[in-house]
Order: structure tokens, then C-alpha cells, then sequence
């Protein structure tokens, strides 16, 4: 017998008489380490943004089964020095699976700067959303940094049979008013622009409508696609730029100063 079979023959037998063994099923959200991510952070981005004119931020996304790569990327973010914090925009994982989250959740870890992380569609399969909420928290959320406020959401509405409100108007509606006072430009990240596959397409004009409320918007930011673009979608002057995934090797760096903004695609 070889040496790796003897190992498979020993574990097999470990596994199946060690009664004293707990055994988690994939889909148990059973959620080692840290959790509510996303909060943590954005009490870190806030903070070290405070009163800053200027903001550079990356988008990246669609790390789900791409570990070596997404690796790769927090490696070449954490030799640069001038990036104030990453929006994750979703699909860490590929099955909705606990430990895809938590996986992720640890390379992403290793960043220098603050992250958040927003829900994409595989990220809402199975138990997923459970497992993101409990790890990274609510699906829709915002910050301020500098004058700049971040609007995140999930537009997701496929993977939920268009039983919930997705995009939510009514969360949408609040943030206009909410910390007012604390911004004049505005970003909208999501997972699935408008007119993609898990987009509620039905809605999708509203959506826009909702979005150039917005004090001094500058763009969206989506990924889903697994392929860099800038598209304007209802040629409106809205720019929805989109990033890659992580097999690609490649990010987005946006830079917003007091009169403009500009982004570099970066590959690593």
C-alpha cells in the first residue's frame, strides 16, 4: 500500500469512529473569528479620513474561488502607500459555503488599509447571506469618508425571487437625508449593475432616477461581470465602472479630489 493511501485509509478511519469528532456541515453557519467586518472598518475609514480633501480608494470583486490571486492582490496593496481603504464589491464566495466566507474574511485580513465587503449573487446562495451578515453585516450600508459618502447595496433581486425590496428605495431614500450635513459627493457601490442578469431589470430606470438624488455624485461602482468596464448606461452622464474578477489580476484605483475624479486600472 502507498504511503498516500495509508494516509487516506488512517484519516477515513479517524473520521468514522472518533464519536468524540464534531463535524460541521458546509451550510451550518457556524462562524469562527471575527464578525461584523464591515462595521469595524468603517469606524477605521471614517476616522482616518477625517477631513481629508482628497480620497483614493480601490474596487476590486469576484475573489469567490480565486484564493492564490486574491492573495496576490493584498499582497500588491499592501506595498503601496497611498490607498485609504477597498471596497470588496461581492462574490466572495462561489457556493454561498461558511468557510468560503471565512476563507476570504482572513485574506483580506491581511490588508493594511481598511475593507468592506459588499453581498454578490453566489454570495446570497444557500445559507450565504446568514453567513455574510453574521460575518461582514447588513446587506445594504454606508460611510462618510472625507466629504464623500459611500452608498453600498445589494441589488441582487434574482437570487431572492423578487420576494424582498432589491434594490431598496426605501433604504436609498433615507441615506439623502442621513449625516446630511457630513457630505457633498456621493459614490453608489453595488454587486450587479443595472441591465445585468440579477439586476431587477423592471426597476432599473427608478433605480437610476433614485440614484442622481444624490449630492454631487460622482459614479457607481459594480463588478459581477468578470470583465473591467465603463459604461454609461442610460446615457445620462452616470458612469457604472465595473471591475474585474480576481482571475484577471487586475483592480481599480479611483482618485477624488475637491474638483474631479479619475481611476487607473491596475494589474498585478
Amino acid at each position: 500500500m502507498s504511503r498516500k493511501n495509508l494516509c487516506i485509509l488512517i484519516v477515513s478511519s479517524f473520521l468514522f469512529t472518533n464519536c468524540e469528532m464534531v463535524d460541521y456541515h458546509p451550510y451550518d453557519v457556524h462562524i469562527s473569528g471575527e464578525t461584523n467586518v464591515n462595521a469595524q472598518n468603517i469606524e477605521q475609514i471614517e476616522s482616518n479620513c477625517k477631513g481629508k480633501t482628497s480620497i483614493r480608494f480601490v474596487a476590486m470583486g469576484d475573489s469567490q474561488r480565486w484564493y492564490d490571486e486574491t492573495e496576490d492582490f493584498v499582497q500588491a496593496i499592501n506595498q503601496r502607500d497611498d490607498i485609504d481603504f477597498v471596497i470588496h464589491g461581492g462574490d466572495m464566495s462561489d457556493f454561498g459555503m461558511t468557510n468560503e466566507f471565512l476563507m476570504q474574511r482572513d485574506i483580506m485580513n491581511k490588508l493594511k488599509v481598511p475593507y468592506v465587503v459588499l453581498i454578490g449573487n453566489h454570495d446570497c446562495l444557500g445559507t450565504g447571506e446568514e453567513t455574510y451578515k453574521a460575518v461582514f453585516g447588513a446587506t445594504n450600508f454606508s460611510f462618510i469618508a472625507g466629504n464623500i459618502k459611500f452608498i453600498c447595496l445589494n441589488t441582487n433581486a434574482l437570487e431572492f425571487d423578487y420576494s424582498e425590496p432589491i434594490p431598496d428605495f426605501n433604504f436609498m431614500e433615507q441615506e439623502l437625508e442621513n449625516r446630511k450635513e457630513e457630505f457633498t459627493k456621493t459614490v453608489i457601490s453595488m454587486h450587479a449593475h443595472p441591465y445585468a442578469d440579477v439586476f431587477n431589470n423592471n426597476v432599473a430606470k427608478v433605480f437610476e432616477h433614485y440614484v442622481l438624488q444624490y449630492p454631487g455624485i460622482q459614479f457607481c461602482t459594480a463588478a459581477h461581470d468578470h470583465g473591467f468596464g465603463d459604461i454609461d448606461f442610460f446615457e445620462d452622464g452616470m458612469h457604472y465602472i465595473i471591475s474585474d474578477c480576481m482571475k484577471h489580476r487586475s483592480y481599480i484605483v479611483f482618485t477624488i479630489t475637491s474638483d474631479k475624479y479619475e481611476y487607473e486600472l491596475v494589474e498585478f
